[in-house]
């Protein structure tokens, strides 16, 4: 594989862990639990569901590649973005999403260059 590969995986997981950061944040679930490779409560699945489709839209991340940040499968990244998608008729949700993905777009790229490197 190339740099470029890893250099761009390296920011897509970067972004990931923002993503679950600030939604396990704003929902109140354990952030340790959102990284858990097995589904948890309803309220963790929910939550991670939401990060996964806080990325994809946020960063304009593939589903593919938000899979592969998150460790899951891109039919499972798909299945959570329509959840999420069909959740947004409720104005309030909406407008949590809304925000949320505000603060995402105006968050600066993740410096992944070391010091001295």
């Amino acid at each position: 594989m190339n740099p470029q590969y890893y250099r761009r995986r390296e920011q897509d997981e970067a972004q990931a862990r923002l993503t679950r950061t600030l939604v396990a944040y704003a929902f109140g679930v354990p952030e340790k639990d959102m990284d858990a490779l097995t589904r948890r409560t309803a309220r963790v699945a929910f939550g991670r569901q939401v990060a996964m489709y806080l990325a994809h839209i946020s960063f304009e991340l593939s589903l593919s590649r938000v899979a592969i940040a998150f460790g899951r499968d891109r039919t499972t990244v798909s299945h959570a973005c329509h959840l999420v998608e069909d959740r947004r008729d409720d104005a309030a949700f909406d407008a949590q999403l809304e925000e949320l993905e505000s603060m995402l777009r105006a968050a600066p790229a993740p410096n992944l260059a070391l010091p001295g490197v």
